[in-house]
């Protein structure tokens, strides 16, 4: 027996059916069809995604009348400033106002929320009872609940409360609806950080609270990283929660709502829909542009454990 365990060891290992030709394995002509099909598909979706980004671009340094005419043209004639300046100067929109305040609401949520999905998640993930985990499905259910569901509801109870029409209401609701998925992703990397670092901790004094704060959540920057970045790109365009829980005699206005009193009153001046909504838009698509390896990274980096 040892005789023929020492003979396969020198024997050859042979290749995979790939790469050695085998017939078992997908050939040439096989991986050419899929190929072209993944290509037109990634050329589809990118049509699909460009074209409105690209009309919104162009058609906000035009005029009216070319704006009508050629919406898809370039504006190499006629190239004005003057209605994006209009756009920032204009009261009625008041979008460099609603900057302000929407990256407010973006600031205190996100804070609110690593301060109480850290912990939850840090909980979760070191408990090995099963009422934890039910818990934790929980958290999860609240992912499946259409915003716009509740938002009748949440009117009730901040009315209740005494939170009706105030921004404090606002920050609450919006801290409630990102936790879930906060809570998911937290739990989810806590759980590939050894548990020997905490046992570590502990024996040096530490109580749970300090070894999570000080040691456990310095290593999640990847995963705080990706739920904030989510978590600000879904605050800065929501549109139905400051809209409803907000009324105009607040006199608080998101980028998103400002837009929409603005563009309700002048919607066929096509010069000053566009410029709006332009300005809106690009701080939030030159954000996601400029971070989207950090949130790829964050989703990855919790998803397999090892």
């Amino acid at each position: 027996m040892e005789t023929e365990a020492r003979e396969r060891r020198k024997a050859p290992k042979k290749a995979p059916p790939h790469l050695s030709g085998d017939p078992a394995g997908p050939s040439v002509t096989e991986r050419e069809p899929r190929s072209l099909l993944r290509g037109v598909m990634l050329g589809v979706l990118a049509v699909v995604m460009i074209v409105p980004v690209y009309l919104l671009v162009v058609n906000a340094f035009k005029s009216q009348q070319q704006i009508l005419s050629s919406p898809f043209a370039l504006p190499f004639t006629g190239l004005t400033f003057e209605h994006m300046a209009a756009a920032i100067d204009s009261p009625e929109f008041n979008v460099i106002g609603g900057y302000g305040f929407t990256l407010f609401l973006v600031v205190m949520v996100d804070v609110f929320c690593i301060l109480l999905a850290g912990p939850a998640a840090y909980a979760i993930a070191r408990s090995l009872k099963r009422r934890t985990q039910l818990v934790l499905l929980y958290f999860l259910a609240g992912t499946f609940i259409p915003g716009a569901a509740v938002i009748i509801p949440v009117i009730y109870v901040l009315r209740e409360i005494g939170l009706a029409n105030t921004v404090t209401g606002l920050i609450a609701h919006d801290v409630a609806s990102t936790l879930p998925v906060s809570i998911f992703l937290f739990a989810g990397f806590i759980r590939t950080i050894p548990r020997d670092i905490d046992h570590a901790a502990t024996i040096d004094g530490a109580g749970r609270f300090r070894t999570f704060w000080q040691i456990i959540f310095p290593l999640m920057r990847p995963a705080v990283v990706t739920v904030l970045i989510l978590n600000s790109i879904g605050i800065w365009n929501d549109f139905i929660s400051p809209q409803i829980l907000l009324s105009p005699s607040s006199g608080h206005y998101t980028v998103t709502t400002a837009i929409y009193a603005g563009v309700s009153q002048y919607s066929t001046d096509l010069t000053k829909v566009f410029p709006n909504l332009l300005l809106a838009v690009a701080p939030v698509i030159i954000f996601f542009i400029y971070m989207q390896r950090h949130i790829i990274s964050g989703l990855t980096v919790g998803a397999v454990k090892g």
